[in-house]
């Protein structure tokens, strides 16, 4: 099986890594796990009813579950601290699998944030990887983006599209549509009807919504595909969340540069490259991606082995003269820097 390149969710300094962090920014005292979450970065939006609190309190335990998975995450918290910055979360990214029967995709999850208010904002296409992808876009400032992707299944060879949809077969069934109205009209609900609601969430968006995949099975998808691969072994777990570089506020953090520099100094894997160049409208990086253990089904037994889950994204934005001819920030995203951050997840031989 192929190998990733670190066990477990420990943020591993790689000679690379360490070599990038000489000079000035590798002065500074090492680096401890943050021991606190700092406000899971949604503190700062404000929510105008029960609805808008319901989403931003999903969004802080699907990230207080993300940041316990990925170390790199907490090691970005106390560089944040240190600097006295301030973290904004940019967006939030989701990976599904668009099949016929079951009937999965992007609109397995649009449809229940479009009920919290998201509308789509933006699409994106990937040709290459048989990828489509919506971005979505709450009413009220300072709400994360959404990025939900699909696998366009339809371009694969039909042992590929079998082996995927033996393992989909046993979907459960989608959110009712009273679900769907109740997350709707979540300020006329009880307070204890929204604590309900919120378990029902998390715990859907959490658990695998199939049975594991078979070893033998993740294997050969991966081959194929490692978008694929990821999401039969993760489901709908949170891809990646991101740190929008513009929110620090602080000069030591002020731009990507200084921002992966500070990181590789605290021994966090960084991709080698910035996607996007200075000035543009949008720069993007990431950490390497952190490994966890997935359940996979072997034989009549269900065992775990690891595989590689998500990363932590940077990202920086411009700004872009609109149609009035007024200089806003830059809010959507750009396919090819997305092309190059799918690749993060890969699984390394």
């Amino acid at each position: 099986m192929a190998r990733a390149a670190t066990k477990g969710t420990a943020a591993k300094r790689t000679p690379k890594a360490a070599e990038a962090g000489k000079g000035a920014a590798a002065k500074s005292a090492p680096i401890k796990k943050a021991t606190a979450p700092l406000g899971a970065s949604h503190r700062h939006v404000a929510a105008r009813d029960a609805r808008d609190r319901f989403t931003l309190g999903l969004f802080n335990a699907l990230w207080q579950r993300y940041r316990e998975r990925v170390s790199h995450v907490q090691a970005y918290e106390e560089v944040v601290r240190r600097a006295g910055a301030t973290f904004v979360n940019d967006h939030i990214a989701f990976r599904t699998i668009a099949a016929q029967k079951p009937a999965t995709g992007i609109s397995t999850l649009s449809r229940i944030f479009s009920a919290l208010g998201y509308a789509a904002a933006g699409c994106y296409h990937f040709p290459d990887k048989h990828l489509s992808s919506l971005h979505f876009e709450h009413p009220v400032a300072g709400f994360p983006k959404l990025f939900v992707s699909e696998l366009e299944l339809w371009h694969f060879p039909p042992q590929i599209r079998r082996t995927i949809l033996r393992t989909l077969a046993s979907h459960r069934d989608p959110l009712a549509d009273d679900v769907l109205a109740a997350l709707r009209g979540l300020n006329d609900q009880t307070d204890d009807a929204r604590r309900k609601l919120h378990v029902r969430l998390l715990r859907w968006l959490h658990e695998l919504p199939w049975d594991p995949p078979s070893r033998a099975a993740v294997e050969e998808i991966n081959a194929a595909s490692q978008f694929a691969a990821w999401v039969l072994v993760h489901g709908y777990n949170v891809n990646h969340f991101t740190a929008l570089i513009n929110s620090h506020g602080k000069e030591a953090l002020g731009d990507i540069e200084k921002t992966i520099a500070a990181l590789r100094a605290a021994g966090v894997p960084m991709k080698a490259e910035i996607e996007g160049a200075r000035g543009s409208k949008l720069r993007q990086s990431a950490t390497e991606a952190a490994v966890v253990d997935v359940p996979i089904r072997q034989g009549s037994k269900t065992g775990r082995m690891p595989w590689t889950y998500a990363y932590f994204e940077l990202a920086e934005r411009g700004e872009v003269t609109d149609a009035g001819g007024e200089r806003r920030r830059f809010e959507g995203f750009l396919g090819a820097q997305a092309t190059q951050l799918f690749e993060m997840t890969r699984v390394k031989k």
